[in-house]
């Protein structure tokens, strides 16, 4: 019987890295199968370097951090900036989850300070969602598959919103015993420390990720590093109940009682 599956699915290269591969790697830990998937080539991603090249080495940071994590990798179908929701890169998104027939799907924030995030989101929800269409049709041609999935969203980056609005977490993952090999993947795309202190104030993108993980952990009131997901409503896609992360996790995974009230609640 083959393993259950996974794939994370982010905008750029380096995305995984911050907010799924912790999560990614407990899964693996758990004997599950696992892709990495970035949408973009990050071809805009440098000060120094032109797009061409900046595409290429991305792409071999990429594919590194892949083998670090241990997971499939998938190459990337758009460039930054033009990662649009549009049926062509639908049909390539949609291919490369029935090709990794994934129960879990790992993606961005349905809001995020930019919109690579968001159409990425939308792009591998609405892909899921076709995981068992047989007259929906990907590019490549790849069957569909019936199984159960279940789409999880990270946190979006300082866990705020394009309005500067707080987003709480659903649910925490305790990402501690991981987090070396997690920042060991990051590294991998070491072209990135010019560009993230150019454009993002970033001076040590190692530390900011680790400062990260340290707050969610915090946040969880358990863990010393967390990743913090809200789970996508189950229709078209999984039976109700299903939140496949618990299940598998067990302790290493705590719900935030908080927010479960808050939707109950209707707040």
């Amino acid at each position: 019987m083959p393993k259950p599956s996974a794939i994370a699915i982010g905008a750029h290269p380096d995305d995984i890295e911050f907010y799924m591969a912790g999560t990614l790697l407990q899964l693996q830990a758990a004997g599950w199968t696992t892709h990495y998937f970035n949408l973009s080539s990050g071809n805009l991603g440098s000060v120094k370097m032109p797009p061409e090249k900046t595409a290429r080495t991305r792409a071999k940071e990429a594919r590194q951090a892949a083998r670090v994590l241990g997971a499939t990798y998938h190459s990337s179908i758009c460039r930054d900036l033009e990662i649009l929701y549009t049926v062509p890169t639908l049909r390539k998104v949609a291919a490369a989850i029935r090709k990794s027939k994934a129960s879990i799907v790992l993606t961005h924030s349905p809001v995020d300070y930019m919109e690579d995030h968001t159409n990425t989101c939308r792009l591998a929800v609405t892909a899921a969602f076709t995981h068992g269409m047989p007259n929906f049709k990907t590019t490549p041609a790849t069957r569909p598959y019936g199984d159960d999935v279940t789409v999880y969203h990270a946190m979006p980056h300082s866990l705020r919103g394009p309005l500067r609005e707080k987003i709480v977490p659903g649910a925490f993952v305790d990402t501690t015993v991981v987090h070396e090999r997690k920042i060991e993947a990051l590294a991998a795309h070491a072209s990135q420390q010019d560009w993230l202190d150019a454009s993002q104030g970033m001076n040590s993108y190692l530390k900011t990720a680790d400062d990260m993980s340290r707050h969610v952990g915090k946040l969880s009131k358990k863990f010393k590093h967390a990743e913090g997901w809200r789970r996508h409503l189950h229709y078209g896609f999984s039976g109700e109940e299903l939140d496949p992360l618990a299940e598998v996790l067990g302790k290493g995974f705590r719900i935030n009682r908080d927010y479960e009230r808050s939707l109950e609640k209707g707040i």
